[in-house]
């Protein structure tokens, strides 16, 4: 049996091309701006292999304070891959999940900020409606509105 135990999770690392704008969206959900600064140098790369990189990163927080996304735009290096228009079904990360509160009005005040449905709210049983968007910059998000 193993004596090491997980403790939490930190973060889900997002990497955007407007910080302002991936800032602006997830405020409209409901997260908050904890902090912003730039990563920089060669001991960031030996953690994420990279080499010498140059990152601006914002970390937003859950009104709760348990749960983080550190969103990140990559000066250096640049950009490789685009994994954003993935379908649902594509291997690999695919969304992140937020319980609202009522999840028409939430559909409806990101729709207004460029937010798309994917297909349509839907009810589990008894338990939640949810739904899939794509956020800014096409970002797949589930919203989950539990049922009482």
């Amino acid at each position: 049996m193993a004596t090491n135990k997980l403790l939490r999770m930190d973060n889900v690392g997002i990497v955007v091309e407007s910080l302002d704008g991936a800032i602006s969206f997830f405020e409209q959900i409901g997260l908050t701006l904890e902090g912003r600064y730039t990563i920089e140098g060669e001991w960031a790369g030996r953690v994420t292999g990279l080499g010498s990189q140059h990152v601006e990163v914002a970390m937003m927080v859950t009104p709760d304070g348990h749960s983080r996304l550190e969103l990140s735009r990559f000066l250096s290096p640049p950009i490789i891959e685009d994994h954003r228009k993935a379908p649902v079904n594509a291997l690999g990360y695919l969304r992140v999940m937020f319980a609202v509160e009522d999840i028409d009005e939430m559909v409806e005040r990101l729709s207004k900020h460029g937010a798309q449905l994917v297909g349509e709210v839907v009810q589990y049983e008894d338990s939640y409606r949810l739904c899939y968007i794509r956020g800014i910059e096409g970002l797949l998000i589930g919203l989950a509105q539990p049922l009482e």
